[in-house]
């Protein structure tokens, strides 16, 4: 339940309805609010405040019409505005980013504040009564309500004209997914070391054609996983499961989402409990999916090195972001592909665990392939891969990882480079990788030997 309503307020986050529904809420809220305090101080006490609205009905009817004719008008706008923007941002900076324009607290404030000023303005105007009425009354606290909400709102307009200028620059938007996914590595690699045993070890025989499957209900991305609803299931019932997929995975109607061992030891229950623990969707989000956010900077940088735009600073921004990312990672701790119960069994398994060498892949690939005819790019991949393997700790996967890369965009440099200089350059960073990667394995070479 914990992770469906966690998914559900991510979800809500990226809505343009929730937050200015709330607002509007609170408008209503503070209409009523007013007019009943008008309702309880008379004429004489309310004209003492000296800062009030002093006018007669048709002077307030006219002014709360004005606000909220003029904020729905400026609403209109402002959605406009919007729909340009995103349209901007899908096209050139890719449709997946939309989710963090989406996600845009200020965006959504102002289109709050607009339908909030709307919803105030209406209420409390249906409560003023003209001379002609039987009891006359203007709420006069509420009308002056509406008169300073007004302005807010022309502060508002100008704060979104300069947030959608600023917001959908490339630069911050790569910056702004950076960000993102170094939370999201930070979180993923701070488990601590810990000894795993083998997976050949863990499985007893016969497990993948004998174990217990639960099928998927539907075809979809895995867009979150409840591990410790998994591991609460698998101690109450005794069981060993093995994850099949993790988020970001696609899965087919039917497919295995989990297997629990020993065989035929779900009932329709349990199978029901597990399905719970995977949230189904139909796209990838960065809810806990590392690589979402990686595809996202690459995605980026992919489209900035089309011949359409043209554009390697915005490619080697990702770059450098990614390097970040990596970095971190790699000063982190490898997640761990099996979670042990209270007893110290087992009793998690995850199959195809993130690893630090396959965010490496995701960052570097399609990168390389589109860029290798542009020497800038291929001199700031190098860079980007020597400036991670300072930051590894020496294990040899991930060493080996990274030289790999370097030789591929090496070669892919020396083929896409015409002019001399540039293909020394591009020798000259190659050879820092190698020199760093030899210096790096040497040293953890020589830490062992003095430790044994």
């Amino acid at each position: 339940m914990r992770l469906r309503l966690a998914h559900l307020w991510e979800s809500l986050r990226a809505t343009y309805w929730f937050i200015p529904s709330l607002m509007a809420v609170g408008a209503a809220a503070l209409a009523l609010g007013l007019v009943q305090a008008d309702h309880m101080l008379s004429a004489r006490q309310t004209a003492a405040l000296g800062w009030v609205f002093s006018g007669g009905p048709e002077g307030a009817r006219s002014l709360l019409a004005m606000v909220a004719g003029s904020v729905m008008g400026t609403a209109g706008v402002t959605f406009s505005i919007t729909i340009a923007a995103l349209t901007l941002a899908s096209s050139q900076l890719g449709p997946r980013l939309l989710s963090g324009f989406m996600r845009d607290r200020g965006n959504q404030f102002v289109l709050g504040t607009f339908i909030a000023t709307f919803t105030y303005c209406l209420l409390v105007l249906r409560t003023v009564r003209g001379d002609e009425e039987v009891t006359r009354f203007v709420p006069a606290l509420a009308v002056t309500g509406g008169l300073v909400l007004g302005l807010a709102s022309l502060g508002v307009l100008i704060y979104f004209i300069h947030h959608v200028a600023v917001s959908i620059q490339a630069p911050n938007v790569v910056a702004s997914v950076g960000r993102e996914l170094a939370r999201e590595v930070e979180r993923e690699f701070a488990i601590p070391d810990g000894s795993e045993p083998s997976l050949d070890a863990t499985l007893p025989d016969g497990f993948d054609e004998r174990a217990d499957a639960v099928p998927s209900p539907a075809d979809g991305y895995v867009q979150a996983v409840d591990d410790r609803g998994l591991l609460r299931f698998a101690e109450r019932t005794g069981t060993l499961l093995v994850a099949e997929m993790r988020p970001g995975s696609f899965v087919i109607e039917g497919g295995p989402l989990v297997r629990a061992w020993p065989p035929e030891s779900l009932d329709d229950e349990g199978r029901r409990a597990l399905r719970a623990c995977f949230v189904i969707g139909s796209q990838r989000t960065a809810e806990q999916d590392v690589e979402f956010a990686v595809d996202q900077l690459v995605e980026v940088a992919v489209r900035a090195l089309s011949p359409a735009i043209n554009d390697p600073f915005t490619a080697m921004g990702s770059l450098d972001w990614l390097g970040a990312a990596l970095c971190r990672a790699a000063r982190g701790r490898t997640p761990y592909s099996f979670v042990r119960g209270a007893d110290g069994e087992v009793r998690v398994v995850q199959r195809c665990p993130i690893r630090f060498v396959g965010l490496v892949d995701a960052a570097f690939n399609q990168i390389r392939q589109f860029g290798a005819r542009s020497p800038a790019v291929v001199l700031r991949m190098l860079e980007t891969i020597h400036a991670v393997l300072r930051c590894t700790r020496g294990d040899p996967d991930e060493v080996d990882a990274l030289v790999r890369h370097a030789e591929m965009v090496h070669r892919a440099g020396m083929d896409g480079a015409a002019e001399p200089r540039d293909r020394a350059d591009i020798e000259d960073r190659y050879r820092d990788v190698l020199y760093a990667a030899r210096d790096l394995l040497a040293r953890v070479t020589a830490g062992a030997a003095a430790d044994g």
